[in-house]
């Protein structure tokens, strides 16, 4: 019996449990193929990737869950569905309202020209790549704040 195609999209530039978790959903419908964003499609609605594409393929390519990783070149999917043709999407259900609700709608019109279909898992909580930068940003900023208030200090003294 031939193995169902799951095609999940991430930018995976600091992977957390919340790839994780669709990860391991995407697998138990079947063979996961994920496509990464480029550098350019993540600039294309957030700042530059810490890591780079080749970089972030490499992480994707060696997690247990995922058979093989393809470029996401731009935010909308139709072009790698229409070569893949998978029978499931795998997204988090964060898309439904905000920026991402074009890009769902075209992803649900498409996969109904094959029958394909969509899961939602429920979107994990509390984290994200942007909440681990912006908790990086804060650490930095404190220390640096620290060493400053040290050396006039010492300038004083």
């Amino acid at each position: 019996m031939k193995k169902k195609k799951i095609y999940a999209v991430m930018a995976a530039d600091i992977l957390h449990e919340g790839h994780i978790n669709i990860l391991k959903v995407a697998k138990n419908y079947g063979e996961v193929v994920v496509g990464l964003l480029t550098d350019k499609a993540v600039e294309s609605y957030k700042k530059t990737p810490f890591l780079s594409y080749k970089q972030r393929k490499i992480v994707l390519k060696n997690i247990k869950y995922v058979k093989k990783v393809i470029p996401q070149k731009t935010l909308d999917y139709t072009s790698n569905l229409l070569k893949l043709k998978p029978d499931f999407v795998i997204h988090g259900d964060d898309w439904k309202t905000g920026v991402q609700k074009l890009t769902r709608s075209k992803v649900l019109k498409t996969l109904k020209k094959w029958g394909g279909r969509l899961i939602e898992p429920k979107y994990t909580k509390n984290i994200s790549s942007t909440i681990i930068k912006n908790e990086i940003l804060k650490i930095t900023t404190s220390q640096k704040n620290k060493i400053k208030v040290k050396i006039n200090l010492r300038k004083k003294s």
